[in-house]
């Protein structure tokens, strides 16, 4: 069998290797958007999560799924899920290096980055293994929403922003860090929660504020191991946000049940179930009636974690597809240096690169929004266009990517295997938190509130001059946005800001060949339907010599 089967050809995957190190774009879009942040804690994350025993990690807790434990051997209803030991080790990394509450400890908030800094360790951190990090970027929205209950805060607090683990279902104040989940989607409702039909009655008061019985269901209830949740439900006074816990006060379990698991795409390594409250206690969070609004503020930071995630996804993919194919040889030499494949890769490294500095310029606005009105508007103007526009371009980017390593990427073994695994996990950012058309409408309520044009206007004007196609669509978008575009209409004008301001992140972050490739391709037409379809005079190599990993 030795002489029939010599091995040769093949890649060596990408593992221990310093994701961060080797992400220009990235380290360029800090320099612009933070300064004065310190790049030591995130070269050290980027050797850890490029290690292969975090890649074992990541592959292990994908391959052993989640398990539900409904009831004990002798019958008792326990409601519990059963990880692999590989998932608590990642969750374990991921709170270490303060991906969940700890921005908003005091100390980090004092250093007026702590929005940046915490996303760029986010993306280096999907770049390893996206999945668990579902428990984490809901305890990192659901943290300062509760300061509308000051009383529960007070005692949370000091778990949530903690680097500490403890997967032991059991009193907060009993372990040293805890998680947070959120529920809202029911079975009859979706994305339209006011059509929510689950009840709370008041049960009266006590030193967390105004209680509630609930009872009722939600049908994506993700995580439900946390140690406690952020609900919608009715209440006297109209649907409202509720503080539920997992363990009650007294040590009690709390009357929520875990009816099944999703069986889904992706996104595997996440137990995503369904539940029913009968009779769970619950505590008010914010004023009654006003759950939408208070739920959406926590919707706001989620969307950012879509945008970041699927941005680091696709370099994630990227740098796969570069390291197979400066590796792999067909006809006589490289893939990469056969021409249409080099159009491929710098295409996708131009996407990369757009996505990265968007994606980190709306985090540095989480950083100064409470400062500076209009890091406030570019917020709310640039969040559900972000996460429109490149959770949008994340699934076709995947698949292209993924065809740069053949029949290889489509494997879901080895190293490469990472690829398939990536494919799955796509489409999630873009239904999680606010399908497409929910983006787009959210940005018309955005620009019905704020002075939206001259903010974008603003946001430009550093570009301006240095494309004509560039130039000539930022001209055109004030108009647009002071006419506060139809519905039918909302899509496109969302996916044009997008495209905007990334060309304009790049004319003040990238080189000119990546910048000029840029605006040629997205703005002025030199490009087709799929990526690949650059222009021969593009500085091919240039671009692609930017994004390789290593």
């Amino acid at each position: 069998m030795s002489a029939t089967h010599e091995v040769f050809n093949q890649v060596e995957p990408l593992v221990d290797v310093n994701l961060f190190d080797g992400n220009r774009a990235m380290q360029d879009a800090l320099k612009f958007n933070a300064p004065g942040l310190s790049n030591a804690p995130l070269y050290a994350l980027g050797q850890q999560v490029g290690s292969a025993q975090m890649q074992t990690h990541a592959r292990l807790a994908n391959v052993f799924t989640p398990l539900l434990k409904s009831h004990s051997r002798f019958g008792h209803r326990i409601d519990q899920v059963e990880f692999h030991p590989s998932y608590h080790a990642l969750m374990t990394a991921a709170t270490a290096n303060g991906l969940h509450g700890t921005p908003f400890a005091d100390a980090e908030q004092a250093t007026g980055m702590a929005h940046t800094n915490r996303a760029a360790a986010f993306m280096l951190f999907t770049e390893l293994e996206p999945s668990i990090l579902c428990p984490i970027s809901m305890t990192y929205a659901v943290t300062p929403a509760l300061k509308d209950n000051p009383a529960i805060y007070a005692d949370w607090a000091p778990q949530l922003t903690s680097r500490a683990y403890d997967p032991a279902l059991k009193l907060w104040k009993d372990k040293p860090g805890v998680t947070m989940g959120m529920g809202m989607t029911e079975k009859q409702g979706g994305s339209d929660v006011r059509a929510n039909t689950t009840q709370a009655v008041p049960d009266g008061s006590d030193g967390w504020g105004q209680r509630f019985k609930v009872t009722g269901h939600k049908w994506f209830f993700s995580a439900p191991m946390c140690d406690a949740f952020l609900i919608l439900a009715q209440t006297p006074s109209g649907l409202s946000c509720l503080f539920l816990p997992r363990v009650l006060p007294d040590g009690s379990m709390n009357q929520l049940f875990i009816q099944r698991l999703k069986d889904k795409l992706g996104n595997k390594a996440n137990a995503s179930s369904e539940v029913e409250f009968a009779g769970a206690t619950a505590w008010l969070v914010g004023e009654e009636g006003r759950g939408v609004p208070q739920i959406l503020a926590m919707g706001t930071m989620t969307r950012l974690d879509c945008a970041l995630g699927t941005s680091a996804l696709m370099r994630q993919a990227l740098s796969i597809a570069l390291n197979h194919t400066s590796q792999r040889k067909a006809f006589g030499k490289a893939l990469i240096d056969q021409p249409l494949m080099q159009n491929v890769l710098a295409d996708l490294a131009l996407e990369s690169e757009a996505a990265t500095a968007l994606a980190v310029r709306l985090a540095r606005s989480f950083d100064r929004a409470a400062t500076s009105e209009h890091e406030r508007v570019m917020q709310r103007l640039l969040t559900p266009v972000a996460k429109f526009w490149i959770c949008k371009r994340g699934s076709h980017f995947a698949q292209e990517a993924m065809e740069c390593l053949g029949g290889n990427g489509y494997v879901e073994e080895g190293g490469e295997g990472v690829m398939a695994r990536i494919y799955r996990e796509m489409p999630l950012n873009s239904i999680w938190e606010g399908a497409g058309n929910i983006m787009a409408l959210d940005l018309l309520r955005a620009l019905r509130k704020a002075d939206a044009a001259a903010a974008l206007a603003h946001e430009l004007a550093p570009a301006k001059g240095m494309h004509p196609a560039l130039d000539h669509l930022a001209a055109s978008l004030p108009a647009r946005v002071e006419l506060m575009a139809t519905e039918m209409e909302a899509r496109r004008l969302a996916q044009d800001v997008a495209l905007a301001v990334q060309a304009a992140l790049l004319a003040q972050t990238a080189p000119a060949a990546v910048f000029g490739a840029f605006c040629e391709s997205r703005l002025a037409g030199h490009w087709g339907h799929s990526f690949g379809s650059l222009g021969a005079g593009t500085d091919f190599a240039t671009i692609i010599q930017r994004a390789m990993p290593r």
